[in-house]
């Protein structure tokens, strides 16, 4: 898997960027498949910063209805990334 498989997207949330600013903590939603040491050589080569931890959650597909027909929302990974001292907190987001 490369780095773009890894990490899907930044979570650009409240909750994302009020841990960014306070305790220099990333947010992004990984595959689903993804363990924490690919996500912190993934997220160390893609900005260039040195990880100091990875906390990871799975969320399962919620039930979505629309009228008479009904399906799931697909399960998903959230990874927490919290960088190291000194280190420079990239500004992905336009917040």
């Amino acid at each position: 898997m490369n780095i773009y498989e890894v990490i899907r997207r930044p979570l650009v949330t409240e909750k994302g960027v009020e841990k960014k600013d306070a305790e220099r903590t990333l947010c992004f939603e990984v595959a689903l498949n993804a363990n924490k040491t690919q996500v912190k050589s993934a997220v160390e080569k893609l900005f260039k910063v040195k990880v100091a931890e990875v906390r990871t959650a799975t969320f399962d597909g919620k039930l979505r209805r629309r009228g008479r027909f009904a399906g799931y929302r697909p399960d998903w990974k959230k990874a927490y990334v919290r960088l190291k001292e000194g280190e420079k907190v990239p500004d992905f987001a336009g917040v």
